[in-house]
């Protein structure tokens, strides 16, 4: 089960696509096939160059001859950078598009030329979707000895959620043999979105202002599938690294819908995982936390366009998100704990192969001994 990645089309692409489509060599549906775009995007690209022809000869009875030689040397200008911009991009589309999780930075040091000069640095950037400054941003490595520590945060915190720093700080201390401060610690758990489990009496005030919904969930039994689905992240490590991974669970059914794999805690892989989840489903309620992720107002436009009511947890509910933690420690002792990701695609193969492995061959006892995939889809041990 692997990730997707949103298409995002770049002006010489959608010129290329047209350009074929006007020849009339192939019929829409090849053309959607061969370069993957939707047949009607397609007629909207043609419809676009068709009317941008019109418009340069409309414009071309209007100027002396002179002007129109100036302009035509220049249109054949444009043309030829263009198809210059093509074929620098045709390289390199083919890769890109094979690849899961890709970030800018990795996107700059693969696929960028900075010797090239017939393309600009900042045409390349344009080109490939990403910021100029990701083509001069050199990330600073975390230090071995961070590394480690951050290893033994995420295995402290998974054998006792409700650590706090100044806890965590003395069982690091115990571990490594020196002693390592609170503040130190603190940094680390707040840089892997790690933070002790316990009551928050003013869970509501968050650094960013946002809508704060009421928690639906008290003395509701859980009765079918899609009745109540929630959300949540944690931290993968890697051997030179770490990630963070998001799943929408099915409560009833503890049913993995969707995750995803990011290298930061930005709010775009949990949207792309709340779309995902819905296209397998629709809920009654979605309950989360009220961090900056879930209470981010694209999201939260995501659940309401499909009137689905929104829960979330407040004062004294620390252990309402108790069938994602159980998950976490599944997944962590028997999967992440026992591999040394190398690279992100690993994590994504491996972890994908795991859920996929939870969901339709581990056995819950609390589930009458049944897999998530059998309660979800109500099937039977064969499958029917």
């Amino acid at each position: 089960m692997g990730p997707n990645i949103r298409k995002v089309f770049t002006p010489a692409f959608k010129a290329k696509v047209a350009l074929e489509a006007t020849k009339g060599v192939e019929t829409t549906g090849q053309l959607a096939s061969r370069f993957s775009v939707h047949p009607t995007q397609i007629g909207v690209w043609k419809q676009r160059l068709l009317n941008g022809i019109e418009r340069i000869f409309s414009d071309r009875e209007k100027i002396d001859k002179e002007k129109d030689r100036k302009f035509v040397d220049e249109l054949y200008q444009q043309i030829g950078k263009q198809k210059i911009e093509i074929d620098w991009l045709k390289k390199r589309w083919d890769c890109l598009s094979s690849q899961a999780c890709l970030t800018p930075n990795s996107i700059s040091n693969t696929y960028l030329d900075k010797s090239e000069h017939e393309i600009p640095l900042y045409r390349q950037c344009e080109l490939l979707g990403i910021s100029k400054s990701a083509a001069y941003y050199d990330p600073v490595p975390l230090s071995h000895e961070d590394l480690t520590l951050m290893k033994y945060i995420d295995k402290n915190h998974t054998d006792f959620p409700s650590y706090g720093a100044r806890t965590m700080a003395h069982q690091l201390t115990l571990d490594m043999g020196y002693r390592i401060g609170r503040k130190r610690t603190g940094t680390l758990m707040e840089n892997m979105g790690i933070e002790a489990v316990y009551p928050k009496p003013r869970l509501s005030l968050n650094n960013k202002p946002h809508q704060v919904f009421p928690y639906l969930l008290k003395n509701i039994p859980i009765l079918k599938p899609n009745h109540v689905w929630s959300a949540d992240i944690t931290y993968i490590r890697m051997k030179y690294g770490f990630l963070y991974l998001v799943v929408f669970m099915d409560w009833y059914a503890r049913y993995i819908l969707s995750w995803r794999l990011s290298d930061s805690l930005k709010t775009d892989f949990c949207i792309e995982a709340a779309e995902n989840a819905l296209t397998v489903n629709v809920p009654d309620i979605i309950n989360v936390d009220q961090g900056v992720q879930f209470t981010d107002k694209e999201m939260i436009s995501i659940w309401q366009n499909q009137k689905i009511q929104i829960s979330m947890d407040h004062k004294g509910r620390c252990f309402d998100n108790i069938f994602t933690e159980r998950f976490w420690r599944s997944l962590k002792y028997e999967e992440v704990y026992l591999k040394d990701y190398q690279t992100v695609y690993e994590a994504n193969q491996s972890i994908g192969e795991y859920i996929e492995k939870y969901n339709t061959r581990r056995l819950h006892q609390s589930l009458g001994y049944k897999t998530p995939a059998q309660i979800y889809y109500k099937t039977d041990e064969n499958g029917l």
